[in-house]
This record gives structure tokens, C-alpha cells and sequence, in this order.
């Protein structure tokens, strides 16, 4: 009784938090003449896609350097068999749960899965990545096919990405998940600093390191459905690496490279939206085209910086930022 209170609670307040930023949105497109903010669903939108562009290179910065960068795509196929799940069960016995409900546990199932079989059988991450990937596309695959019509048209905007579909209940999850994230990120920042950069080393100062290894692997699944909302599950890994790629060309630690992945993701989410709301486009696919220019752009001011410097300091573990 106690919880369903105090989820009522959180649920009324993040509510209300919502309707503030929508009120917001809408006097800064009745004050600027900007058409597009007079329609809630772009509140949404922008709103989703400003959270989006915060967790994916929080998480991103951490994979790619680890050379990670392909879990992205193996978890958003996982997360699309979770969605064909709540689709499923939504179909068959007539349920209303939400499917990026269920495509949030099913993620979260399989990056435990990814690092399980990783350490069971000691395969490559990428080995257990590819099977965890097949055999989550191929749930999917197989539960629209069970249940053809209207779950398989419906499926096209989890596949793609749809501005107008984020409701207020996707946007509510969006920034549960955004707070979690955050959260334990913050939290558990040197940490996941020392297994990135030296898992040995992180072993022999008593860090859990395969602990640490689940906990990035579940933060993962929950950034790519958060994503998926917007992006598809075709690309929503790029999120996760493109705009990590264009902030290592020219930053010189961790942190900033952290920072301005942000950054530079900000840029591209709020642009690639109003493009693809403008041009009638796909969101996920303008948003990946913006970053993708983004990055080549980044690419030449860092080869412009690397021509002035004349001597380079060789890539560590930033102690300096250990000691913080």
C-alpha cells in the first residue's frame, strides 16, 4: 500500500514536472512565433531528446573507450524483442502495459546475459554480443509473426523512431531512467574510471570489477530504450558513439571529452528534431546525419589542433581526475 502511494507521488510530480516545461515550451513558441512549440507533442519531443543527449554520451564515453561501442546495437535489438513482447502480450490477452515497459526489463535481462556468458565461457564481448543480438532480433522476429496485422505495422515506429509518438507516459519513464542513470553514474564515476582504463589494476585495488562490468551493461540497456523512443532500434546506438567519436578529436582528458560529447550531442538532437519536423524527415535518421557532420567537423579541428602541437603526451588513466 505503502509503495503504490509513494509511486503515485512520484508519478503526480514528475507529472507536474512536465506540464511546467510544456507551459515553457509553449510561451517561448507563442513569444518567438516558433510554430513548431505549439503542439505538445514536440514538448515531448524536445524534452526526451535534451535527456537522450546527456545519458548517451555518459554512457558512450565509458564504452568507447573500453571499445565497447557495438553493445549499443546489440541491446537495442534486444530491446526491440521487448517491445514485440509487449506488443505480444498487449495483443493476445488484451494488456495495456507499455511496451518500452517491457523493453526495458528485456534489455536489462540481456546485458546481464551479454556479461554472463562472457565470463562462463570465456568468449570475447563481441562473441557473446553477437548471440545475444541474434537471438534477441530473432524473438522478435518470431512473436510478429505469430501475431501479424496490426502488430506488425504497429512495430514501424520502434523500428525508426516517431516524434509524434512519445506520450506523456514515455516522456515520464524517459526521466525515470534519466535519473537513474545520472545517478549511479555519478556515484560510481572513479570507479568505472578505473575498470575503463585498467581492469587489472582495478582487480588488485579490491574493485569488484565484474560488479562494475553488469552495472555499465544495465546502464546501457536503459539508455538505448530511452533512446529508442526517438531514434528506433535501428539507430539508436549511434547516439551512444558518434557524438563520444567527435569530442575525442580534440579533447584532452576523459572528463572534457565526457563533457563535450554532450555537448555535442545536444547540438545534434535539438537540430536533427527541428529538421526532421520541418522537413517532414525521420527523427532518428536526421538526428544521426546531424552528429554524423558534427563529427567530421570535429574531426578537422582536432586535425588542426594536432598540427600545432608539437609534441603529444601518451594516452594513461587520468590520475588527475582519479584523485578528484
Amino acid at each position: 500500500m505503502l509503495v503504490t502511494v509513494v509511486l503515485g507521488v512520484l508519478y503526480g510530480a514528475l507529472d507536474w514536472l512536465i506540464d511546467r516545461w510544456s507551459d515553457a515550451l509553449g510561451w517561448i513558441g507563442e513569444t518567438f512565433g516558433i510554430g513548431m512549440l505549439d503542439y505538445v507533442f514536440m514538448h515531448h519531443a524536445f524534452l526526451v531528446g535534451s535527456l537522450i543527449a546527456v545519458m548517451a554520451p555518459l554512457i558512450g564515453t565509458f564504452l568507447v573507450h573500453r571499445q565497447l561501442a557495438l553493445i549499443g546495437d546489440a541491446l537495442a535489438h534486444t530491446a526491440f524483442a521487448g517491445v514485440a513482447v509487449g506488443l505480444f502480450v498487449n495483443a493476445t490477452f488484451g494488456t495495456g502495459i507499455s511496451p518500452y515497459v517491457t523493453a526495458v526489463v528485456v534489455a536489462m535481462i540481456a546485458s546481464l546475459a551479454i556479461e554472463l556468458i562472457s565470463e562462463v565461457t570465456d568468449a570475447y564481448n563481441d562473441v557473446s554480443m553477437a548471440i545475444v543480438l541474434s537471438t534477441g532480433f530473432a524473438l522478435g522476429a518470431v512473436l510478429i509473426s505469430l501475431n501479424t496485422g496490426g502488430l506488425a505495422v504497429g512495430i514501424n515506429q520502434y523500428l525508426f523512431g516517431n516524434l509524434a509518438t512519445v506520450s506523456r507516459e514515455n516522456a515520464i519513464l524517459l526521466v525515470v531512467l534519466f535519473v537513474v542513470v545520472t545517478l549511479v553514474v555519478s556515484l560510481t564515476y572513479k570507479q568505472l574510471l578505473y575498470v575503463t582504463f585498467d581492469e587489472t589494476a582495478a582487480r588488485v585495488a579490491g574493485l569488484r570489477v565484474p560488479w562494475y562490468n553488469r552495472v555499465m551493461a544495465m546502464l546501457t540497456a536503459m539508455v538505448v530504450v530511452g533512446a529508442m523512443q526517438i531514434m528506433g532500434v535501428i539507430l539508436v546506438a549511434a547516439m551512444l558513439v558518434v557524438p563520444v567519436a567527435g569530442a575525442a578529436q580534440f579533447a584532452r582528458s576523459f572528463r572534457e571529452a565526457l563533457l563535450a560529447s554532450v555537448v555535442l550531442a545536444q547540438i545534434a538532437v535539438l537540430v536533427g528534431i527541428t529538421l526532421s519536423y520541418q522537413y517532414e524527415a525521420t527523427a532518428g535518421g536526421t538526428i544521426v546525419l546531424v552528429a554524423v557532420a558534427i563529427y567530421i567537423g570535429a574531426v578537422l579541428v582536432g586535425k588542426v589542433q594536432s598540427n600545432q602541437v608539437t609534441a603529444e603526451e601518451p594516452r594513461s588513466i587520468p590520475d588527475e581526475e582519479l584523485a578528484d
